[in-house]
């Protein structure tokens, strides 16, 4: 295996769901490049992810799109230091694709192979955008499949404090917009949708609000459903809006809670739904009002993608070297554990 580069460039390969992503991060900080093809439209006629259809687009995609992302840093394959991949959670299916790329791209190369949780790349995607940031601090990771909070006291040591008893946040919003008739991906249609409508209108339920750190989302998607059944379409930007505030009112609720409880200067937050503008602007309103740091990713990081792939392995080969090639993917993987 090559000796240790004074520059270390890594490879990251993102495939766990319905985004084939690639991205290389120069030193743990860096972005050289990110690029992403997204499977929205294949997969919008269906309402949501088709596993095997995700799978075959992956295969088809990911030489591509990694041919794509060395153009765009201006690097050939021998300026690799290490290569990983996202390695759960996710769909199995598409996991392999991205794992198998990356460990034949490590051994040819003569590279470490580097396996990364799904979940602690979404949290290092803050680092590539406040390279300064530090734990210990409280972190929000919140997406289609995943809603949790976690206490990050260094590099590596994480404890979840609570996560999802049902739906996940990002799964409640798309089900939502199915139900509202605004197709898919759900997100991003009831957070402009919402903008226009009044979020008092209608006073849903904060499932779970003053019980510890545990989600509930499952009840709030209910009453959703029971009161549009009864109000009908008059008012859909007001459903819209009131439905995302009681959501967004229970993730902020806890997260400061959370930061409150022990004591963490710092909060962030990470994953798909951290794109939601009412999200966002509660979290630093909120960490204004209490004197906090609060670092809130870019749109572009909170989507799934290889350089917070990258970014999270850096991390992974200092404290721990490479993942063995023999290794596989796990779709229910915690963030606690990691593939070896």
């Amino acid at each position: 295996m090559r000796p240790r580069e004074s520059v270390v460039n890594i490879l990251g390969i993102e495939t766990s769901c319905d985004e084939t992503a690639v991205g290389i991060v120069t030193d743990g900080r860096d972005v050289a490049c990110s690029v992403i093809a997204s499977q929205v439209d294949l997969h919008a006629r269906f309402g949501g992810v088709v596993p095997e259809l995700a799978s075959r687009a992956h295969t088809e995609l990911v030489n591509v799109v990694l041919a794509q992302a060395l153009v765009e840093a201006g690097m050939d394959l021998s300026a690799l230091s290490a290569v990983a991949a996202c390695a759960g959670p996710g769909l199995a299916g598409a996991l392999l694709v991205g794992v198998a790329a990356a460990k034949s791209l490590a051994l040819v190369l003569d590279v470490p192979y580097v396996a990364v949780n799904h979940m602690e790349g979404h949290l290092y995607a803050a680092f590539l955008e406040e390279p300064e940031l530090a734990p210990p601090m409280v972190v929000l990771l919140v997406s289609g499949g995943h809603t949790m909070i976690v206490h990050m006291t260094d590099h590596g040591r994480y404890r979840i404090l609570g996560e999802t008893v049902d739906d996940a946040a990002g799964e409640a919003f798309d089900k939502v917009a199915r139900l509202l008739g605004l197709g898919y991906p759900g997100g991003p249609a009831i957070d402009s949708l919402g903008a226009r409508g009044n979020a008092e209108a209608v006073r849903f339920p904060r499932p779970m609000l003053d019980e510890g750190y545990d989600f509930s989302f499952s009840g709030l998607k209910t009453a959703v459903l029971v009161h549009w059944t009864q109000e009908g379409a008059a008012a859909e930007a007001d459903v819209a809006a009131s439905f995302q505030e009681a959501a967004v009112d229970v993730l902020v609720t806890k997260l400061f809670r959370a930061a409150e409880e022990f004591a963490a200067p710092t909060v962030v937050i990470g994953g798909g739904v951290a794109a939601n503008s009412r999200l966002r602007e509660r979290v630093l309103d909120e960490a204004e009002r209490r004197g906090l740091r609060a670092v809130v990713p870019s749109a572009a990081m909170c989507t799934d993608n290889g350089a917070m792939i990258a970014a999270a392995a850096f991390r992974v080969l200092e404290r721990e070297g490479p993942s063995s090639l023999g290794s596989g993917a796990t779709p229910g993987l915690r963030l606690a554990g990691r593939p070896r």
